[in-house]
């Protein structure tokens, strides 16, 4: 293993705040990483990561998502982040259909209505972008398709944010988002059993009448399954889009220049969207195992061990994209696959609904507040895991 200074802790304020000096370190000095504190490999190159999410055979999913889950070897729910095929093949199939763009289309109305609710509520000269707008209209998106009750759509956001809480230095999930975990299961068990006796017209109901081809028989998702699902969506669909807004506005508030530029140009927002996801995605790693020893720039990942795929870090990468650490939303999209949604069999199901959501509350915002600045004084980042992102990012509208 080649020696190096740097230390990479994902458990720590040098993570939660920003890890791209880490980062950039960790590519120059320790492309193969391994950390003693806590017993894992890290891969930060593009070319590294990219390769590693598209080989499922030597880097699996099958022992979870999270550093606890894979370094437990316990057994894992039956969720389809948590499966290699052809396992995730069957499951993922069964809700490709609700995400087509025809599908993903018939949404936009609902995103509209949504976003313009919650910024017509925000005080007009002063507000956090995140707590009053960009932590409450996706979750409201994403439980109005899957037919959670409207009383109930906050709440999984709440929950959600208390499973992904972790303390400085601790890898364990703590003893809250625990609790927070089986409430939000007994909840989605309850609204799936009132879609068992009245069905309605949305993905629940889909998933309780959807059959899958079991070993050539014919089966039903049983309730653990479609919680699992809907587990899976709603906190996918709440949780990107509220971190990717927040960082937004941060981030131009670092470069107003080109929050100006696309003020006068609204078609350069989609560009800007994808610029974000590489700049500062929400998701910064994902874990797998090894399932195999791994030869890799002179080192070895010996066999059943945890591997984090460094998805910030790859989006950085000055051997895949020039001047990687410069913002810039007018960037070509030629240069490397951005991999700020994920890429291979695991990329983000809903990815395009995230980006639709994420082109029209920019929209909105830079109507609402064409000028703006962040009180820095009151930023306050999360402490998640492999999320990066804003807690409170307060502002104040310059008219």
């Amino acid at each position: 293993m080649t020696t190096s200074t740097v230390v990479f802790d994902p458990f720590s304020d040098d993570f939660f705040n920003s890890p791209y000096d880490t980062y950039r370190r960790m590519r120059d000095e320790a492309p193969v990483y391994y950390s003693e504190k806590y017993d894992f490999y890290a891969l930060t190159r593009h070319a590294d990561v990219s390769a590693a999410m598209k080989d499922h055979v030597t880097y699996s999913s099958a022992r979870g998502i999270d550093l606890q889950m894979v370094r437990s070897n316990d057994p894992v729910p039956p969720l389809m982040i948590m499966m290699d095929p052809p396992d995730h093949r069957r499951m993922r199939s069964l809700v490709n259909k609700v995400f087509t763009p025809r599908a993903i289309e018939r949404q936009r109305q609902t995103v509209v209505t949504q976003i313009d609710r919650f910024l017509g509520a925000v005080d007009p000269e002063n507000f956090d972008v995140v707590q009053d707008f960009s932590a409450l209209f996706p979750v409201e998106v994403i439980t109005e398709m899957l037919g959670v009750p409207v009383e109930l759509r906050q709440k999984v956001r709440l929950l959600l944010d208390k499973q992904l809480a972790r303390e400085y230095g601790k890898v364990e999930m703590p003893e809250e988002g625990i609790a927070a975990g089986i409430e939000t299961g007994m909840m989605y068990y309850e609204v799936i059993q009132e879609h068992r006796a009245n069905p309605q017209d949305d993905m629940i109901t889909d998933l309780i009448n959807v059959e899958l081809d079991r070993d050539g028989e014919m089966t039903k998702l049983d309730d653990i399954e479609i919680t699992g699902f809907a587990s899976l969506l709603g906190g996918a669909g709440a949780e990107t889009v509220t971190k990717l807004v927040g960082n937004a506005i941060v981030t131009f508030a670092d470069h107003p220049d080109q929050w100006e530029m696309m003020r006068n140009d609204r078609s350069l927002i989609p560009n800007a969207v994808e610029e974000l996801l590489r700049w500062e995605a929400p998701a910064q790693y994902l874990v797998r195992y090894s399932t195999r020893d791994i030869a890799l720039h002179d080192n070895i990942i010996p066999a059943n061990n945890p591997v984090l795929l460094c998805l910030g870090s790859a989006n950085r990468d000055e051997r895949a994209f020039a001047n990687a650490d410069s913002f810039d939303i007018t960037r070509g999209r030629t240069e490397a696959q951005n991999l700020g949604l994920g890429y291979g069999i695991h990329s983000c199901l809903g990815a395009a609904l995230a980006r639709m959501e994420c082109v029209i509350a920019l929209d909105k915002l830079l109507d609402f507040m064409p000028r703006f600045e962040v009180d820095r004084d009151r930023l306050t980042r999360v402490a998640m895991t492999n999320v990066v992102g804003w807690h409170h990012a307060p502002v104040r509208v310059l008219r």
